[in-house]
């Protein structure tokens, strides 16, 4: 994978960098480093994420791959074609992605799941070159207010003129069209704030849009 769009080494963030560290001494079997997007860079849908979480992509190596928020977004994608099984459960897996990828805003764990406004900006250059890879008529799901901003910077577009709302879809330009959706965490799922009836209408959405196209 060309290093503008992810390296594995990188260490531009000083808190990550040293985070990270201590993550592989605490638990040697972690994959503990930059997380790699998931799937076929050309593929249509793109779907961003916040970070990796700690005992998730960042001990599997597979964005949403070992903790609870993946459990909703697997079963959905499989549900709408997007995925060729309901459930990731290691990156040695055969699950394949179809017509679709998975990233994340900042591609290495923070601490408690939170990244700062410096490390989303610095992560923000390998955003850029996966939606500079996307091909014509791309669907990018966000995941959550941060996710919507980072694709907004990445592109250069003004955060006023494109309010982030559950179930809201931005017209970006000819090529690219963003659809916001609330992230699929445990807390969002837990306290109601995001059901499975909810994300199931987003994606079911994203497959609409992109058999429409497909078929105009």
């Amino acid at each position: 994978m060309h290093p503008t769009c992810f390296n594995p080494r990188c260490n531009r963030c000083p808190r990550l960098a040293e985070f990270l560290r201590k993550v592989r001494k605490s638990h040697p079997a972690y994959h503990a480093r930059p997380v790699p997007a998931f799937g076929d860079i050309r593929a249509r849908l793109l779907i961003v994420g916040l970070a990796p979480g700690l005992h998730g992509a960042n001990a599997t190596g597979r964005p949403f791959t070992g903790d609870y928020a993946g459990i909703l977004l697997y079963r959905t994608l499989h549900k709408f074609g997007f995925a060729s099984a309901p459930e990731s459960i290691a990156a040695s897996d055969r699950l394949q992605l179809l017509d679709c990828r998975i990233t994340n805003a900042v591609k290495c764990v923070p601490p408690q799941n939170k990244p700062n406004s410096s490390e989303i900006a610095t992560c923000n250059r390998y955003l850029r070159t996966e939606l500079e890879e996307l091909p014509a008529n791309a669907l990018i799901l966000a995941l959550g207010r941060i996710a919507h901003g980072s694709v907004l910077r990445a592109l250069e577009r003004k955060p006023g003129q494109f309010a982030f709302r559950h179930g809201a879809m931005h017209k970006l330009d000819a090529y690219r069209t963003l659809l916001d959706s609330y992230h699929c965490s445990r807390y969002n799922t837990q306290t109601r704030r995001l059901t499975p009836a909810m994300f199931e209408k987003i994606v079911a959405g994203a497959r609409r849009y992109l058999d429409d196209l497909k078929h105009a």
